[in-house]
């Protein structure tokens, strides 16, 4: 209703005395173009160009504006067919990626009065303008997949996709490599547990008798990149943050200072700076057990003992990886390292995907071959302690369908959906009430039946 209210508004505008420029199919200076029961506002393209000359664009005007104002037609091709199919998006479904956007923009700017400063708006303009992008992207996403969701990729189709390339063009696939691991935590890590502790118990008891929690969080603080800004990590929503740590932050008051809280990552002391609805601004002290010299003797000792009892074929390296390995996900799988990104869970790794440790390792060895115990962090930046053995290497390669063929129908699936959009945009444009300022006029793509 809101957008048929708006539309019929700018009609009724576009008949009232004085609001021509020109004549009775000339749009009045604010708005820029209609599409359907959609309406782009000049002030709408003059921010979006004012925001991307800021972020560092030199993109010349004349094409900048163009290029931005096919964009936006093209995404209000995508919002009138929403309407048409009553698609709709509420705010709770964005909400989530509202704050981690506003979050980001916060860290990245420094403080709130940075990027208020920045952009020259207030901080609930800027917070609407995000919203409003992030809505419109959610609507523009459902109809998308609404239209491509039958687009599949047949075995010929693909066949016929990778031949179109010049064989002397194909991608280069760089190397692979399968591991698996057997990983040991430090023995008697309780004690470094509690030395971490004991750290933190003594820095709070600085803080609770006056010093700088910011100060103490810059001398002290192992979490390198807070501590630079005083062991603030800026507003975020619960579901960004560690349980442990969220409970804690949550139940805070305004400057007060928590208990020791431990989460994956170590012990935190944490200061309630802010709190906004769903979003608390805090700082944090974080301080990690540390590993004791004969700590590191004894993991490498048992580690070694295991490596030569599996080089002897005394016992099978995914079964000594099921009994003795802490690393949770790949000992299920007798130590096969997969990746800890669960939308890609991948076994296969490139050496930059590796850790530096896991990189020095893995570059030298041959498949089959088992690797002498190190030290390295794991996925939470804990030390802990490693043999790996190198199961299979796929070597840089052209890209050819047998060893490709998931990254090379996903490239396909890409090209076909964009030229399923590219025909749905042609037709729609035929099909839509479109009426463009005439300041626009002279950009190119317009000639491609935008123009009426």
């Amino acid at each position: 209703m809101k957008r048929k209210l708006k539309f019929c508004l700018t009609l009724i505008c576009l008949f009232i005395p004085g609001v021509f420029i020109a004549n009775s199919q000339t749009l009045v200076e604010s708005i820029a173009a209609i599409v359907g029961n959609e309406v782009i506002y000049l002030s709408d393209l003059e921010n979006n160009i004012t925001d991307m000359r800021r972020n560092g664009n030199k993109t010349p005007v004349e094409q900048l504006t163009c290029s931005l104002m096919q964009e936006m037609l093209v995404s209000k091709l995508f919002m009138d067919q929403a309407r048409i199919d009553s698609i709709n998006v509420t705010d709770d479904a964005v909400e989530g990626d509202l704050n981690m956007r506003m979050n980001d923009a916060i860290r990245t700017a420094g403080s709130e009065e940075a990027l208020v400063t920045y952009f020259k708006k207030s901080m609930l303009e800027i917070r609407r303008d995000i919203k409003k992008t992030l809505l419109e992207q959610q609507v523009v996403g459902e109809v998308q997949s609404k239209i491509s969701k039958n687009i599949t990729i047949t075995p010929n189709a693909l066949k016929k996709f990778y031949n179109s390339f010049p064989k002397d063009s194909l991608p280069v696939v760089p190397a692979k490599y399968a591991l698996s691991i057997i990983q040991i935590d430090p023995p008697d890590n309780e004690e470094n547990k509690a030395d971490a502790r004991q750290k933190l118990l003594d820095i709070r008891s600085q803080i609770l008798a006056g010093k700088s929690f910011n100060v103490l969080a810059i001398m002290y603080s192992e979490d390198t990149e807070s501590a630079k800004t005083g062991g603030e990590i800026g507003y975020r929503v619960r579901g960004e943050l560690e349980k442990p740590y969220a409970d804690a932050a949550f139940s805070l008051t305004k400057n007060t200072v928590s208990k020791i809280v431990e989460s994956k990552f170590g012990f935190h002391i944490i200061q309630l700076i802010d709190r906004k609805g769903d979003m608390v601004n805090t700082r944090h002290i974080l301080i990690r057990p540390k590993v004791k010299p004969k700590q590191s003797e004894l993991a490498i000792q048992k580690l070694d003992s295991l490596a030569n009892l599996i080089r002897k074929d005394s016992i099978k390296f995914e079964n000594a990886a099921i009994r003795f390995s802490t690393h949770k996900d790949s000992r299920i799988n007798g130590g096969k390292l997969v990746s800890s990104n669960p939308s890609s869970r991948i076994s296969w790794f490139t050496l930059e995907e590796l850790n530096p440790e896991m990189y020095v390792k893995i570059r030298d060895m041959k498949v089959g071959e088992i690797s002498n115990p190190f030290k390295t962090t794991d996925e939470n930046n804990s030390e802990v302690f490693r043999i790996v053995k190198l199961d299979n290497v796929l070597p840089a390669h052209a890209a050819n369908l047998k060893d490709d063929y998931q990254a090379l129908y996903d490239a396909a699936l890409v090209k076909e959906r964009a030229q399923v959009f590219d025909r749905w945009v042609k037709n729609k444009i035929g099909i839509t009430y479109i009426k463009i300022s005439d300041e626009f006029k002279g950009c190119d793509f317009l000639k491609n039946g935008w123009l009426k």
